[in-house]
């Protein structure tokens, strides 16, 4: 495979990155997550601590189709422009580069800022016990306030959860959110409400295991930027419910169509109204 260096912030980080493998697979490297397809982790070059991340893309045909709408790589670096433009905390990337094989791409390979300091919100809200309620009621209004400021600059994310949303700060008060998994940023003229609902649902998924149904509301008056009237709360409520229904139905896995399960499943199917079609999340 042919490796290509996309951008670098020195020719020592250009030179880094084409050999990430090498720093992957060193005992130095600590790995954050390990998959199929990705690995992500801490590593450390030339004293300064940083974070390498390698995706590969799959198959050929996937390949190909990342060629076309760019490759994770080229989409980190587009979300790191976005962000910086409007003047958004994120990791700085230090280099970025893809690897090619007849014309499709492989692998993607980014060297970014490690965020020392900076713990994801669940470390954040729990690090005084869970009755600290003042902190979590703090941490929680500045993350909705700077989400909110984000959709009205016209900018969304595809995957908006509080392992995505780092946190650095005192517990005085002084939070400063960073947005991390930069290749799901997108811009858009106007963020439909669709849209903004669609992020807090994600986001309520997971601070949901740590976070009461109380607080989580609070989160979502604290977006909308105070209680609005009953009539319009209401109404926000039921959209944003439905929508959080649709994304638990779609996470919910699906039963093997084994013997035992091919007949319920026709039954299911026959018991659907006209018209029923499954909506999807994004």
């Amino acid at each position: 495979m042919r490796m290509q260096v996309l951008d670098s912030a020195t020719p020592a980080w250009a030179a880094a990155v084409l050999r990430a493998d090498e720093l992957i697979h060193s005992s130095d490297f600590r790995p954050r997550k390990r998959s199929a397809r990705t690995v992500a982790g801490f590593a450390t070059i030339d004293g300064t601590r940083v974070f390498v991340k390698r995706v590969e893309e799959g198959s050929w045909l996937k390949g190909w189709i990342a060629r076309l709408r760019g490759s994770r790589a080229r989409r980190v670096l587009c979300g790191a422009a976005i962000l910086k433009f409007a003047g958004f905390a994120r990791p700085e990337p230090l280099a970025a580069a893809e690897a090619r094989a007849v014309g499709a791409i492989r692998t993607s390979y980014v060297i970014s800022e490690a965020l020392d300091g900076s713990r994801i919100m669940s470390d954040v809200v729990l690090s005084g016990g869970r009755r600290n309620f003042r902190q979590r009621c703090e941490v929680s209004s500045a993350i909705a306030k700077q989400i909110r400021r984000l959709h009205d600059a016209g900018i969304y994310t595809l995957d908006l959860q509080e392992t995505n949303v780092m946190i650095s700060g005192s517990e005085s008060g002084d939070w400063k959110i960073h947005f991390v998994d930069l290749e799901d940023f997108r811009r858009a003229r106007k963020v439909s409400e669709r849209r903004r609902l669609l992020n807090l649902v994600h986001l309520d998924r997971t601070i949901g295991r740590f976070l009461p149904r109380t607080q989580r509301l609070r989160f979502l008056y604290n977006y909308l930027g105070g209680r609005p009237a009953r009539d319009e709360a209401r109404q926000v409520l039921r959209h944003y419910f439905a929508l959080r229904d649709r994304a638990q139905r779609r996470a919910r896995p699906r039963p093997s169509q084994g013997p035992m399960t091919a007949g319920a499943s026709d039954a299911q199917a026959a018991a659907r109204p006209p018209g029923f079609h499954r909506v999807r999340s994004r």
